[in-house]
């Protein structure tokens, strides 16, 4: 647990600084953070306890829905925002609570469905790897723009899609090292979460997103017997 507060510590201090010594979009770090937070899950089967009362991985999450509350500009209490000032910059533009429907969304799926982190998995990375780089691609080469509630590229939902499942199938196969279960018989159902969270995605307004994919990609998972 400790090793995993220092990690998201030292990923946070490391996203806050990307574009003070690189020429990046100011997305780029936000993507970065996004992407290396998700990798965490890739150790949850490695701890000691995974269940209730002793969740690990939801008591390495929790505390992050407080901390990036603190730094989000919706707090009222602006000393202490300033303070964690390399977290707020990260926070979504248009939508100050990006980062924490982002931890919420980790941290729900923790508690439920740590002892079976491929589930969480179907969450998290869609949003983690998908949403990322579907919004770096979409700004560096989406030409075709559609817009609902966001402003969104036919480009940058395709990279969403293919992020996806390339991302979530990679994680089945390491899964299925670990777990009982086929990484064949998760195909389908890969293929599935690729494209609800493409779909969730180009739909909702900027920042919910880390709400509706997390949770859409797992139901869809789990009623497709992905958490058998």
């Amino acid at each position: 647990m400790l090793l995993c507060y220092a990690y998201t510590l030292l990923i946070i201090f490391v996203s806050s600084k990307l574009d003070n010594f690189f020429s990046v979009s100011r997305k780029v770090p936000r993507k970065f953070l996004h992407i290396m937070i998700g990798n965490l899950l890739f150790v949850i089967p490695f701890f000691t306890y995974n269940s209730f009362p002793l969740n690990f991985p939801f008591f390495v999450a929790a505390p992050f829905i407080l901390v990036t509350f603190l730094a989000s500009l919706h707090y009222p209490f602006r000393k202490f925002g300033k303070k964690l000032k390399g977290l707020a910059d990260l926070t979504e533009e248009g939508h100050q609570q990006g980062l924490v429907f982002y931890a919420f969304s980790y941290t729900f799926l923790a508690l439920f469905f740590a002892t079976k982190p491929h589930v969480i998995a179907a969450g998290i990375l869609p949003m983690a790897y998908g949403d990322a780089l579907a919004s770096l691609g979409g700004e560096k080469y989406g030409r075709r723009r559609y817009k609902i509630f966001a402003e969104k590229s036919l480009e940058g939902s395709m990279v969403m899609f293919i992020a996806s499942f390339s991302s979530f199938a990679i994680s089945l196969a390491f899964f299925s090292t670990l777990y009982p279960f086929l990484f064949f018989d998760k195909i389908f159902s890969s293929l599935a979460v690729a494209l609800v969270g493409t779909l969730t995605e180009s739909v909702s307004p900027k920042g919910f997103d880390n709400l509706t994919v997390p949770a859409l990609c797992t139901l869809v998972f789990l009623l497709l017997g992905g958490g058998a």
